[in-house]
């Protein structure tokens, strides 16, 4: 059970009031005094070397004494293999408004072999944190030891699938390869936590979504290990677990942490459907165990992942083919506005989207339930692109960083609105008062809300954020029905905006004690003042100013009213030197005070104009390094003379001519050489798949292949009486198998592509069954030779070790003779010292270079595309091409096929060695694939290799082979090659 408000009452008061978790000379009581007053956010965090308090009481974060709300996003570098990209994206969210960055670190992409830990290049996960320090941005640490995430095995490396012991248990030899890894990660971590000063690592998960053995010793025992190793390894953040749904599973004093003394925290996630009203999980909901939040009243409502998107299945059954695109228009941008601020209602600030970025499953990543692309119907999407999702969230998360009272909010006094839901909520301390306002229906809806005295207007299917009595700098907001955004100081004046949908006609209403000096600078106002209120009357369109000075306050006020879609060309940015205000163009990544100058880096699409408020004394203005010539404006700012140039023109090469096509799978032959291929001979293996009798041990997890495709060569003699043979196997979703005897190809077989009800069916299991040709029925040497393409492992998400079912052959039969087997298995070889052990498979092209851009095709025939080829089996196709991208141009690029879906074949994508995905023509969804910039050479040549499997049964490609252009921008980071 977790702690009481009788228990905790006693444990705080055993505690000095004021002290909250700290480094490692810091008081043991995680808690900070109840008396923290409403006040200023902390500064944007950074690697500064000095210590830092990280407590928490009911309502919030408190860090070195000051309330936190958690803005917070999900990226994954691993799915982005370019680390120069991972500033871009990281910039990307903290320039929209999001204080912090929720990552996993998945075990397998780190752990080639038992013992053996790469995180150099891609996987420099030391590099990662450094850059988020550099953003200023928070980082929530979440290195499992099992993370899900739709990846391989669910994070857990390939290797261990051979391995004796029970995951995801107190089993003593998982915990032994647990503590490895921990070891590794937790060293790395430990430099970048920002109670020590070395970073910015804020929060730490322990374990994912766990609810199996949650009553037992198993589970109990393993959760308190994991809790022990990290707090030994000198993790002292306050960490943490995410209930996979609200169970109450995990909460402080439920198992060996020390309850909220021990700097635990109870997270749950959530993913609930859109097409339903958003639920109540804290202060409005059923409460107890069941509530949510309400299941650890004295800690705050942290949601380590909420919905951002979904991910898609092979096949796109949920999405009915129309791929991430659909996702994104499921989930927009009202979505957020409802399902977010539903849960800020209901007290939740520590709140985390699942995903921000989404990415990309290259290689042999992805797990089963998954294609290639990991979009996910993204705020970014997956080409880095901002996309209209990003709303929202810039400006909710605007708001929580400058404005102080949303970071203390009781539940208040029931309000109701016709035809509209309201959330009524109070700071205990300003008593200012907060309304989140949804409208569920079909149809707009234009009500009275008690306390805001103005019509208040929600377009279906939305809501909005609604405050009266807030402070906006030193000017008190009696109401308004546009939704705050942010207040902040510039020079000599204040600065506050708000916001709403285009077009949508505001009053906002400001205390003043006399008579007021009001200028509408620029846009369509009017304003009126009695009884000691300023009322001022908006249309949003574009960017309406209004300054408004004296009326009893010595410092001017200029009040920026903006719809949405100007809304986030508002960029604030903390400095030093004081805050600054950039507006215009698509994203400002860097500000710098230095003197009278103010120099910024940021990107642009189309022109625009450039306007920045910022400290006294600035005269000067350089963007991207160039200076500009400045005017001062009416409303305070410096304002640049000439647009700022929009993007120039991307041209991309067509990919028709300079192919050379190649024929593989040399290893069906009868004659073919596998002498150095291991036998598969062993009779007993850790898979929770049962050996068949009287068959060996084929699973080719057995035998160090743990990735990709798989062959198998079975030898024997006398064929004589063979009807038929029976290939059993097993193999994640969209598996298959093609076999040959003697060289001759007897067939296919494929698993089904998934529907509603299999989707989530991680291993699938089938049974082929070939005719043996008459005139191979005869006495003498035979191979039966076997390409399994394997796909990947399945999740353990249950914690029943799914993750070591069998991938491969698991039993061979004839029909009318029994002829016994030699066996021999070859996968992938050893993995790429850069690319890492997911980016090969088994293909005899794989093992030989073909894929590697410096191999010799010279002597490959020439072919051109389109091809109908008709074979069974495995054919290449490379052509190189050249891309000349100006050097501020950072452009985004993919590559697409496209195809008669009902031709049935398969291509892997090779980008200049690297496994940029796997591409199903008959079963989609997916035809686009992103090429990341640092892979892609922007400026120089590339190689493009294609893997084409076919199964025989219809002509086989690649047909139409183009790049896209999926959205481009003056600015952008420097890359770096990898």
């Amino acid at each position: 059970m977790g702690l009481s408000r009788r228990t905790f009452s006693a444990l705080a008061g055993t505690t000095a009031l004021g002290l909250a978790l700290g480094g490692s000379g810091a008081a043991s009581c995680a808690y900070a005094a109840p008396t923290v007053p409403t006040g200023p956010a902390p500064a944007p965090p950074a690697a500064d070397g000095k210590p830092h308090t990280i407590g928490f009481d009911r309502y919030s974060l408190i860090v070195d004494g000051r309330r936190l709300v958690v803005w917070s996003g999900e990226m994954h570098p691993f799915r982005l293999p370019s680390p120069s990209l991972w500033r871009d994206v990281l910039q990307k969210m903290r320039a929209h408004g999001y204080n912090a960055v929720s990552i996993y670190v998945s075990w397998n992409y780190h752990s080639p072999a038992p013992g053996h830990y790469d995180f150099t290049g891609i996987r420099d996960l030391d590099l990662f944190l450094r850059m988020a320090s550099e953003t200023g941005i928070y980082v929530i640490l979440r290195p499992g030891p099992y993370i899900n995430a739709e990846i391989d095995g669910g994070g857990f490396p390939g290797w261990l699938t051979a391995t004796e012991g029970t995951a995801r248990t107190s089993d003593p030899t998982y915990l032994k390869y647990v503590d490895e890894w921990l070891d590794q990660v937790n060293a790395i971590a430990g430099r970048h936590l920002y109670s020590k000063g070395g970073g910015t690592i804020l929060l730490y998960q322990i374990e994912n979504e766990y609810d199996a053995h949650v009553t037992e010793p198993a589970g109990r025992d393993y959760m308190a290990h994991l809790y022990r190793k990290v707090r030994a390894d000198g993790i002292d953040v306050p960490l943490f677990h995410n209930d996979k749904g609200r169970n109450g599973y995990w909460i402080p004093g439920s198992f060996d942490t020390g309850g909220e003394q021990g700097r635990w925290l109870y997270g749950f996630d959530g993913y609930p459907s859109p097409t339903l009203a958003p639920p109540d999980w804290g202060h409005f909901g059923v409460g107890g165990m069941k509530g949510g939040a309400t299941a650890s009243p004295q800690t705050p409502g942290l949601v380590p992942e909420f919905g951002g998107g979904w991910f898609d299945p092979w096949g796109g059954v949920w999405f009915k083919g129309k791929g991430y695109a659909e996702s994104r228009r499921l989930r927009d941008a009202a979505y957020e506005r409802r399902f977010y601020l539903t849960n800020f209602a209901n007290g939740i600030t520590l709140h985390s989207v699942y995903m921000t970025f989404g990415g990309t499953s290259w290689g042999w990543l992805p797990a089963p339930v998954v294609y290639t692309s990991y979009d996910y119907g993204a705020a970014i999407d997956e080409g880095r692109q901002a996309t209209s999702k990003l709303i929202p969230m810039h400006q909710i998360g605007q708001l929580l960083r400058h404005v102080p009272d949303f970071a203390k909010l009781d539940r208040a006094e029931d309000v109701e609105a016709d035809g509209l839901k309201v959330y009524h909520l109070a700071n205990p301390d300003t008593g200012a008062q907060v309304y989140v306002v949804r409208n569920d229906g079909k149809q707009t809806v234009t009500s009275a809300v008690p306390g805001i005295d103005a019509p208040v207007t929600v377009p279906a299917r939305d809501a909005r954020l609604l405050a009266a009595g807030i402070k906006l700098g030193k000017r008190k907001v009696r109401y308004s029905n546009a939704q705050p955004m942010l207040a902040l100081t510039a020079g000599r004046q204040e600065i506050a905006v708000l916001t709403g949908r285009s077009g949508e006609t505001t009053v906002t209403a400001l205390e003043c004690a006399m008579r007021p000096t009001v200028t509408v600078v620029e846009g369509d106002a009017d304003w009126s003042y009695e009884d000691g209120l300023l009322r001022i009357d908006a249309e949003l369109d574009g960017l309406t100013r209004v300054l408004v000075s004296g009326g009893g306050v010595g410092t001017p006020l200029l009040l920026l009213l903006a719809d949405d879609e100007t809304s986030v060309r508002l960029w604030p940015h903390e400095t030093p030197s004081g805050s600054v205000l950039v507006y215009g163009p698509a994203l400002l990544r860097t500000a710098n005070v230095s003197g009278t100058a103010v120099r910024l880096t940021g990107d642009t699409v189309r022109a625009s104009e450039l306007e920045v408020w910022g400290p006294r004394g600035l005269r000067e203005v350089t963007w991207n390094g160039v200076e500009l010539k400045v005017r001062t404006s009416a409303s305070g700012s410096l304002r640049a003379a000439q647009p700022l140039a929009g993007v120039g023109t991307v041209t991309l090469p067509a990919l028709r001519a300079g192919w050379r096509r190649k024929t593989e799978n040399p290893e069906a032959a009868l004659g073919f050489d596998d002498s150095d291929w291991k036998p598969a001979d062993r009779t007993t293996t850790y898979s929770t798949t049962p050996v068949p009798e009287g068959q060996p041990v084929l699973f080719a997890d057995d035998y160090g292949f743990h990735y990709g495709d798989v062959w198998y060569r079975g030898h024997f003699t006398d064929a004589r009486g063979a009807e038929s043979v029976s290939l059993a196997y097993s193999t994640g979703t969209q598996g298959m198998l093609m076999a040959w005897l003697d060289g001759r190809a007897l067939g296919a077989h494929r698993m089904p592509v998934p529907d509603n009800g299999s989707v989530r069916q991680g291993s699938w299991a089938a049974t082929a069954v070939f005719d043996v040709p008459e005139e191979l029925r005869k006495d003498g040497a035979h191979v039966l030779s076997v390409l399994v393409r394997r796909m990947q492992h399945d999740q353990d998400g249950k914690a029943q070790d799914t993750h070591k079912v069998a991938r491969g052959l698991t039993a061979v039969t004839f029909a009318g003779a029994a002829p016994k087997l030699g066996w021999r298995i070859q996968g992938e070889a050893a993995p790429d010292p850069v690319r890492g052990p997911q980016n090969n498979g088994g293909l005899y092209g794989e093992r030989h270079g073909w894929h590697l851009p410096d191999h010799a095709d010279g002597d490959w025939p020439e072919a051109e595309l389109p091809r109908a080829d008709l074979r069974q089996g495995v054919t290449w196709y490379r052509t190189g091409f050249k891309l000349a991208v100006d050097s501020g141009i950072d452009a985004s690029i993919g590559l697409v096929l496209d195809d008669d879906p009902a031709r049935a074949y398969r291509v892997q994508i090779f980008l200049n060695g690297w496994n940029m995905g796997q591409y199903i023509n008959d079963v989609g969804p997916q035809h686009t694939f992103v090429l990341p910039n640092g892979i892609l050479r922007t400026r120089g040549t590339n190689t493009l290799a294609l893997a084409v499997l076919s199964d025989g049964t219809t002509p086989a490609g690649p047909s139409d082979v183009r790049l896209t252009l999926l959205g481009a921008a003056a600015g952008g980071v420097p890359v770096t090659a990898v």
